[in-house]
Protein backbone atom coordinates (compact mmCIF):
# COMPACT_ATOMS: atom_id res chain seq x y z
CA UNK A 1 0.00 0.00 0.00
CA UNK A 2 1.11 3.29 -0.68
CA UNK A 3 1.57 5.88 1.44
CA UNK A 4 -0.32 9.32 1.64
CA UNK A 5 2.82 11.98 2.57
CA UNK A 6 1.31 15.49 4.20
CA UNK A 7 2.82 18.32 6.12
CA UNK A 8 2.72 18.22 9.74
CA UNK A 9 0.47 20.29 12.11
CA UNK A 10 0.71 21.10 15.79
CA UNK A 11 -1.84 18.05 16.36
CA UNK A 12 1.10 16.20 15.58
CA UNK A 13 3.29 17.10 18.38
CA UNK A 14 3.28 13.93 19.77
CA UNK A 15 3.78 11.51 17.23
CA UNK A 16 6.74 12.95 16.10
CA UNK A 17 8.23 13.45 19.58
CA UNK A 18 7.50 9.96 19.93
CA UNK A 19 9.03 8.95 16.47
CA UNK A 20 12.42 11.09 17.75
CA UNK A 21 12.67 9.72 20.87
CA UNK A 22 12.50 6.16 19.14
CA UNK A 23 14.81 7.01 16.42
CA UNK A 24 17.62 8.80 19.05
CA UNK A 25 17.47 4.95 20.93
CA UNK A 26 17.64 3.21 17.87
CA UNK A 27 20.37 5.02 16.44
CA UNK A 28 22.66 6.38 18.87
CA UNK A 29 21.24 4.49 22.24
CA UNK A 30 20.83 8.35 23.44
CA UNK A 31 17.71 9.05 25.56
CA UNK A 32 16.19 12.29 24.41
CA UNK A 33 14.35 14.52 27.55
CA UNK A 34 10.91 14.43 27.06
CA UNK A 35 10.00 18.03 27.59
CA UNK A 36 13.27 19.24 25.36
CA UNK A 37 12.16 17.33 22.49
CA UNK A 38 8.21 18.18 22.50
CA UNK A 39 9.16 21.87 22.82
CA UNK A 40 11.59 21.31 20.40
CA UNK A 41 9.27 19.79 18.19
CA UNK A 42 6.25 22.57 18.74
CA UNK A 43 9.28 24.94 18.03
CA UNK A 44 9.56 23.47 14.91
CA UNK A 45 6.18 23.40 13.46
CA UNK A 46 5.34 26.82 14.75
CA UNK A 47 7.98 28.29 12.22
CA UNK A 48 8.85 27.27 8.63
CA UNK A 49 11.65 28.99 8.81
CA UNK A 50 13.23 26.68 11.62
CA UNK A 51 11.83 23.42 10.29
CA UNK A 52 9.38 21.31 7.57
CA UNK A 53 7.52 17.95 9.07
CA UNK A 54 5.92 15.64 6.40
CA UNK A 55 4.55 12.74 7.29
CA UNK A 56 3.52 9.22 6.07
CA UNK A 57 0.35 7.72 6.58
CA UNK A 58 -1.45 4.48 5.87
CA UNK A 59 -4.78 3.87 6.27
CA UNK A 60 -4.74 7.38 8.61
CA UNK A 61 -2.10 6.16 10.92
CA UNK A 62 0.69 8.04 10.76
CA UNK A 63 3.73 5.16 10.07
CA UNK A 64 6.83 7.29 9.09
CA UNK A 65 8.29 11.11 9.59
CA UNK A 66 10.81 13.43 7.69
CA UNK A 67 11.68 17.03 8.79
CA UNK A 68 13.64 19.26 6.68
CA UNK A 69 16.02 22.40 7.56
CA UNK A 70 17.58 24.58 5.20
CA UNK A 71 21.43 25.85 4.68
CA UNK A 72 21.99 28.95 2.91
CA UNK A 73 24.70 28.57 0.57
CA UNK A 74 26.93 31.68 -0.90
CA UNK A 75 28.78 28.95 -3.27
CA UNK A 76 25.42 28.01 -4.88
CA UNK A 77 23.19 31.24 -4.25
CA UNK A 78 20.89 29.00 -3.19
CA UNK A 79 19.20 27.18 -0.36
CA UNK A 80 20.25 23.06 0.52
CA UNK A 81 17.62 21.40 2.17
CA UNK A 82 18.71 18.81 5.25
CA UNK A 83 16.98 15.96 5.67
CA UNK A 84 17.21 15.27 9.83
CA UNK A 85 14.73 13.14 11.78
CA UNK A 86 14.34 10.19 9.96
CA UNK A 87 11.77 7.50 11.30
CA UNK A 88 9.89 4.76 9.75
CA UNK A 89 7.91 2.26 12.40
CA UNK A 90 9.06 -0.89 12.33
CA UNK A 91 6.41 -2.69 10.82
CA UNK A 92 6.95 -0.48 8.07
CA UNK A 93 9.90 -0.87 7.35
CA UNK A 94 11.08 -2.05 3.39
CA UNK A 95 7.92 -1.04 2.47
CA UNK A 96 7.93 1.86 0.52
CA UNK A 97 7.46 4.39 3.48
CA UNK A 98 10.92 6.33 3.56
CA UNK A 99 10.88 6.07 -0.54
CA UNK A 100 7.37 8.14 -0.47
CA UNK A 101 8.69 10.70 1.87
CA UNK A 102 11.94 10.92 0.15
CA UNK A 103 10.42 11.55 -3.04
CA UNK A 104 8.34 13.96 -1.52
CA UNK A 105 11.14 15.81 -0.41
CA UNK A 106 12.87 16.28 -3.30
CA UNK A 107 9.92 17.17 -4.90
CA UNK A 108 9.08 19.73 -3.01
CA UNK A 109 13.04 21.25 -2.65
CA UNK A 110 12.83 21.08 -7.02
CA UNK A 111 9.70 23.15 -6.99
CA UNK A 112 11.02 25.61 -4.45
CA UNK A 113 14.30 26.40 -6.54
CA UNK A 114 16.75 24.51 -3.40
CA UNK A 115 20.27 23.17 -4.67
CA UNK A 116 20.09 20.09 -3.69
CA UNK A 117 19.29 18.31 -0.67
CA UNK A 118 21.82 16.47 2.31
CA UNK A 119 22.13 14.49 5.35
CA UNK A 120 24.03 13.23 7.36
CA UNK A 121 23.94 9.42 8.83
CA UNK A 122 25.57 7.47 11.80
CA UNK A 123 29.01 6.05 10.55
CA UNK A 124 27.90 2.79 11.56
CA UNK A 125 24.57 2.81 10.07
CA UNK A 126 25.09 0.66 7.18
CA UNK A 127 21.36 -0.24 6.49
CA UNK A 128 20.50 3.21 6.38
CA UNK A 129 23.40 4.28 4.20
CA UNK A 130 22.60 1.89 1.52
CA UNK A 131 19.01 2.56 1.69
CA UNK A 132 19.83 6.80 0.92
CA UNK A 133 22.62 5.17 -2.05
CA UNK A 134 19.59 3.29 -3.40
CA UNK A 135 17.85 6.43 -4.25
CA UNK A 136 20.62 8.12 -6.01
CA UNK A 137 22.41 9.85 -2.90
CA UNK A 138 26.07 9.88 -2.53
CA UNK A 139 28.79 9.97 0.12
CA UNK A 140 30.39 13.50 -0.43
CA UNK A 141 33.74 14.72 0.83
CA UNK A 142 32.55 16.31 3.62
CA UNK A 143 32.60 14.85 7.18
CA UNK A 144 30.75 16.81 9.69
CA UNK A 145 32.43 18.49 13.36
CA UNK A 146 30.66 19.92 15.51
CA UNK A 147 30.52 21.79 19.06
CA UNK A 148 27.24 21.82 21.21
CA UNK A 149 26.46 24.15 23.79
CA UNK A 150 23.66 22.31 25.45
CA UNK A 151 23.21 18.22 26.02
CA UNK A 152 19.50 17.99 26.01
CA UNK A 153 20.49 13.84 25.54
CA UNK A 154 21.15 11.67 28.30
CA UNK A 155 23.32 8.68 27.65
Amino acid sequence: MTPTIRSATSDDTDVIARFNTALAIETEEIRLDPHTITQGVRAGLADESKALYFLAEIDGCVVGQIMITHEWSDWRNGDIWWIQSVYVEHDFRRRGVFRALYQHVIDRARSAGAVGVRLYVDADNITAQQTYEVLGMRLSNYKVMETMFTNAAKH
